[in-house]
């Protein structure tokens, strides 16, 4: 029998194409956040997750079901989906958006790049397995460049600016333990009906912690409600496209969203909203990338041979 994987040396012109929209649209959603919860903007941080996990929730479950895709759940699928939706979503998505009401959006997607670190280091403790001479190579030159990233904002004595900078490496690991819990409990759903349920139950977590922080009635400007309708409507069109590129390219082609997208972010940033760019962002950026790189080179070599 042929082997029906993509091939690197044929790539498919469509699957480039949602690549593009992957890199494009989840580099930009760090600058929507930004300017959506940024002072002034006037949407508090999980008043604005809530309406964006709901909505979102709520088309992908829509939009699953006219395509008669099954999207009523038993009660395990509930309970995994509400685990990985809180971290996903409620710590992962929404602590984010709490710190980038101070952090820069450039700052906070490089912080997050380190998500495949975290990511190796939880699986490695879930296995209880001691990570290989390279894996704990590369995790060291990745917190290493965690450090160089957030050293101004720790020495700044600024005490709001540490909080979001360990909010963000929270949001980091929730990210990666919600997604390595995911990939545990697989469950017979479509991605799209997984995604919608997750930002649902992820929805519920934003609502308790508005009660929780107390969050004012939201005011927001009309820039603020443009990155909203921003994230919620390509937000779920690159969930889309990221599902549809693994299908039709390799996923080591898939993967390189990882470098190229906290390098846009960083980018958009500094054009945008003229985000400074300092010798920190840069050699603390190029370790992280680095040691992102060692986790998948690490993984690819201990891949099963096909």
């Amino acid at each position: 029998m042929q082997n029906k994987s993509p091939s690197p040396s044929a790539l498919n012109p469509a699957g480039l194409a949602n690549l593009a929209v992957v890199y494009l649209v989840w580099s930009s959603t760090y600058l929507a956040i930004r300017i959506a919860v940024r002072e002034g903007a006037g949407f508090p941080p999980f008043t604005m997750g809530l309406m964006r996990a709901a909505l979102g929730g709520a088309l992908l479950i829509l939009w699953a079901y006219l395509q008669k895709q099954r999207v009523r759940i038993t009660r395990r699928e509930m309970l995994v989906l509400f685990a990985s939706g809180t971290l996903l979503w409620m710590l992962g998505n929404g602590l984010v958006a709490f710190a980038e009401q101070r952090t820069a959006s450039g700052l906070a997607a490089l912080l997050l790049a380190a998500t495949p670190i975290w990511t190796a280091l939880i699986e490695a403790i879930w296995d209880r397995k001691l990570p290989s001479p390279r894996l704990f190579a590369a995790l060291v030159i990745g917190f290493l460049g965690i450090v160089v990233l957030t050293l101004p904002s720790l020495t700044s004595g600024i005490h709001a600016d540490v909080i979001a900078i360990l909010l963000l490496q929270i949001a980091s690991v929730a990210w990666s333990a919600g997604s390595v819990y995911q990939a545990r409990n697989q469950l017979s759903l479509t991605p799209r009906v997984s995604s919608g349920y997750q930002m649902l139950f992820g929805a519920i977590g934003f609502a308790l912690m508005m009660v929780l922080t107390n969050e004012p009635a939201p005011t927001p400007n009309q820039e603020a409600w443009l990155a909203w309708l921003y994230l919620v409507i390509f937000g779920t069109l690159a969930f889309t496209a990221y599902v549809t590129a693994l299908k039709l390219l390799p996923t080591r082609i898939v993967m390189t969203y990882a470098y190229i997208n906290p390098v846009l972010a960083m980018l958009l940033g500094y054009f945008i909203l003229h985000e400074p760019i300092t010798i920190h962002t840069l050699v603390g950026s190029a370790l992280v990338l680095l040691g992102v790189a060692g986790v998948f080179r690490d993984r690819h070599s201990h891949a099963p041979k096909q």
